[in-house]
C-alpha cells in the first residue's frame, strides 16, 4: 500500500461468491476499490479493523425527495373510494408549497436517513422544476441543483434524473393547473440537464440520466426526442420511467394507444439494460417474460406500493425468467431496504400462501437471493459501479453490528436472513462508508444534528399553516 491507498480489514465480508473471511479492502483517494483480498492470516500492520461484518451498500433506485416531508399526512380517508389517485391530489397540494430552501433541507435529511439505513446510492426521480405559479426560475436547474448539492453534502452517491412531464393523460391531454410546476418540453428538459452538467459536472459519486415521467405524461414523439437528445451527449445514461403502476393507467393506455403500457414501450423503443421500469406492477405473462428478456430493471418500491394500494408485482415468475430488479423507497413512508425486501417476499407469500417463495434451486436462502438481486439491479439502475465489493467498484459498504440481538451468536450463513426478516430494536447498521468516506459512525451521521434542525425548520414552513 502507498500513501494514496486507504484500507480496512474485516473478519467477514459479503463478496460476489458469498461470505469470505479476513478480507482486506483497499481504495484510492478517489473512492474506488483498488483491491479486495480475502483469506488473509491477519490484518496488515496499521490497518484499521471494521467493527463488524461488511456488506455492500444498497442502491436506492427510486426517490422523490420532497415527499419525505409528507409521510404520514395522507393516512385518512379523503374520498369514499380512496386510492392512488386521491393520494396524488393531496401530494400535488403539498408539492405546491415547496421552495428551493425547503427542498434542500428535506433532501439533506432524507439522505441522512438513507445512509443510516444502509442505502449508499440514490436515483432521484426529480420532477418539481418550477415555481408554484409554473414560472420558470432564472436558473432552470435551480431545484435540481439543490437536490444534487444535498447528496454531495451528506455523502450519498447520486444518479440525478430530471423528469419530462408534459401531459395530464394519454392522448396528450393538457396538463392540470396543479401540475404546472412539473411541465417542460423535451427541448427544455434537455437544456435543464445541460445546465446541470455544466454547473455540477459528473464525477465518481454523481451520474445524470433522464426520466420520462410515465406514458400518460409524454407522447411517443416527445419521448423519442428526449431519448435521441440524451443519446447525443450520453448514450449509456440511465433512463427511468413509471409504468403500469395502476390498473386505471393500464386500461387508459389500452383504450387510447391500443396496447398495454409495458408492451407498448417494448414494441416502440430499444428498452435495454440502461432502462429502469419503475413499479411495472400490472404486467401480464407476456410482458413479464419480455421485460425479463430485455435486461431492463424492474424498479420495485414495495412499501410505497403497499401504502398506495397499487397491487403485487409478479415477482416469482419474473425472477424465474431471470428478470433483473432493484428496490427504492419512492414516497419515503419507509426508508429501509430491508423492509422493501421483506415485503417483496411477504407479498408473494400472501398471494401464493407458501413460504420462501422467492428462493431458487441455486439459492435456497431467500434473503441471500433477494439481497444479491437488489444490489445488482440497483447498481444497473444507477449507471454507476456500485453494489459490489470488487476491484474498480466504488468503495461503498455497510458495517453490521455483530452484537445486535438479531445477529449475535449466529453463524454467517443466517446473517442476511436475520437482517432482512427480523425487525427488533435499533438498526443493525453500525457504520456506513461511501466512496471510502466514513459517513455514518456508530449509527450517527457525521452532520446529523444540524441537518435535522434544518429539516424541522422546513417542516415549520411547510406545515405551519396546514
Amino acid at each position: 500500500m502507498n500513501q494514496s491507498t486507504r484500507a480496512v480489514f474485516a473478519a467477514h465480508a459479503w463478496l460476489p461468491d458469498g461470505w469470505r473471511r479476513n478480507v482486506l479492502l483497499e481504495w484510492s483517494d478517489a473512492g474506488a476499490l483498488l483491491n479486495v483480498t480475502p483469506d488473509l492470516h491477519d490484518a496488515p500492520a496499521g490497518v484499521a479493523r471494521a467493527a463488524g461484518p461488511i456488506v455492500p451498500g444498497m442502491p436506492n433506485l427510486h426517490s422523490h425527495a420532497f415527499q419525505r416531508a409528507m409521510a404520514g399526512l395522507t393516512e385518512y380517508r379523503a374520498n369514499p373510494t380512496d386510492s392512488f389517485w386521491s393520494w396524488r391530489d393531496l401530494m400535488y397540494r403539498f408539492a405546491a408549497r415547496i421552495t428551493p430552501e425547503t427542498l434542500g433541507a428535506i433532501a439533506r435529511w432524507l439522505y441522512v436517513e438513507m445512509l443510516k439505513a444502509g442505502y449508499t446510492s440514490v436515483c432521484e426521480f426529480h420532477y418539481v422544476h418550477h415555481a408554484a405559479t409554473g414560472q420558470h426560475y432564472a436558473n432552470s436547474a435551480e431545484l435540481a441543483q439543490r437536490v444534487v448539492d444535498a447528496a454531495g453534502e451528506t455523502g450519498i452517491g447520486m444518479t440525478m434524473l430530471p423528469v419530462l412531464y408534459q401531459f395530464s393523460g394519454f392522448g396528450a391531454q393538457p396538463p392540470r393547473d396543479d401540475q404546472r410546476r412539473f411541465i417542460n418540453t423535451p427541448e427544455q428538459l434537455l437544456a435543464l440537464l445541460e445546465t446541470l452538467r455544466q454547473a455540477r459536472p459528473e464525477h465518481g459519486a454523481l451520474r445524470y440520466g433522464v426520466a420520462p415521467h410515465s406514458l400518460r405524461a409524454v407522447s411517443e414523439a416527445s419521448l423519442r426526442v428526449l431519448i435521441e437528445g440524451l443519446d447525443a451527449v450520453s448514450p449509456t445514461a440511465p433512463v427511468h420511467i413509471h409504468v403500469a403502476e395502476q390498473t386505471a393507467e393500464v386500461d387508459a393506455c389500452v383504450a387510447v394507444e391500443g396496447a398495454r403500457p409495458v408492451q407498448w414501450l417494448l414494441d416502440r423503443f430499444n428498452v435495454d439494460a440502461r432502462w429502469c421500469l419503475v413499479h411495472a406492477t400490472h404486467i401480464d405473462e407476456d410482458e413479464t417474460a419480455a421485460l425479463a428478456a430485455c435486461g431492463a430493471v424492474a424498479g420495485l418500491c414495495l412499501t410505497t406500493e403497499a401504502n398506495l394500494g397499487d397491487g403485487f408485482f409478479p415477482a416469482h415468475d419474473y425472477l424465474e425468467a431471470s428478470g433483473v430488479f432493484g428496490v427504492g423507497s419512492d414516497s419515503h413512508i419507509s426508508v429501509d431496504w430491508r423492509a422493501e425486501l421483506r415485503l417483496l417476499e411477504y407479498g408473494q407469500r400472501l398471494v401464493k400462501r407458501q413460504r420462501n417463495v422467492l428462493a431458487s434451486q441455486q439459492t435456497a436462502r431467500v434473503a441471500d437471493r433477494l439481497f444479491d438481486g437488489a444490489l445488482a439491479g440497483g447498481a444497473r439502475a444507477t449507471g454507476r459501479p456500485v453494489g459490489t465489493l470488487v476491484r474498480g467498484a466504488r468503495a461503498d459498504w455497510i458495517v453490521l453490528d455483530p452484537q445486535h440481538p438479531n445477529l449475535a451468536e449466529q453463524t454467517p450463513d443466517t446473517w442476511l436472513a436475520s437482517l432482512v426478516f427480523s425487525e427488533h430494536g435499533e438498526t443493525p447498521v453500525l457504520d456506513v462508508y461511501v466512496g471510502g468516506e466514513h459517513v455514518v459512525h456508530q449509527r450517527r451521521h457525521r452532520d446529523e444534528a444540524r441537518l435535522f434542525a434544518d429539516y424541522r425548520k422546513a417542516l415549520v414552513h411547510l406545515l405551519g399553516n396546514a
